[in-house]
C-alpha cells in the first residue's frame, strides 16, 4: 500500500539486494526457484527472515539504554499529517445465530440433514 501511495516500485520477500546505481536487484525465493527482478530507485522492499542476521543487545548496553531519556517529539515535528483519510458511512451488528437443536440420536441428526436441511 505505501509503494502504490507513494507511486514507487516495490519488491516482496527479498532474500538478497544489489545496488546497481539508482536500482536495485532483488532476488526472491518463489515457488518454482528464484527470480530477480530489477527496479528503478526509489523503491520499497520487504525483506525475508534470511537476509540479516539480528544482532542481539549485550547486558550491559541494555543497561545503558535503560538510563537514556526518551525525547518525546509530536508529529508536527515531523511533518506528519494525522488527518483521517477513510471516511466510516455506516457500521452495522451481523444478524444474531438461530438457536441449535439437540438430537436424541444419529437417525434423528441424519432425517433432519435430509427433510429439513437439505444437505443430504
Amino acid at each position: 500500500m505505501l509503494a502504490a501511495l507513494l507511486g514507487w516500485s516495490q519488491a516482496t520477500f527479498a532474500f538478497k539486494v544489489e545496488v546497481e546505481g539508482s536500482d536495485f536487484k532483488v532476488t526472491r525465493e518463489v515457488d518454482g526457484g528464484l527470480q530477480t527482478v530489477k527496479l528503478k530507485g526509489p523503491a520499497i522492499v520487504t525483506v525475508d527472515l534470511r537476509l540479516n542476521e539480528p544482532r542481539y543487545a549485550s547486558l550491559p548496553n541494555i543497561m545503558k539504554a535503560k538510563k537514556k531519556p526518551i525525547d518525546e517529539k509530536a508529529p508536527d515535528a515531523y511533518g506528519v499529517d494525522l488527518s483521517p483519510r477513510l471516511e466510516i458511512l455506516k457500521t452495522s451488528e451481523p444478524p444474531g445465530r438461530k438457536a441449535g437443536v439437540k438430537v436424541g440420536s444419529v437417525a434423528d441428526l441424519v432425517s433432519k440433514l435430509k427433510n429439513e436441511a437439505g444437505v443430504l
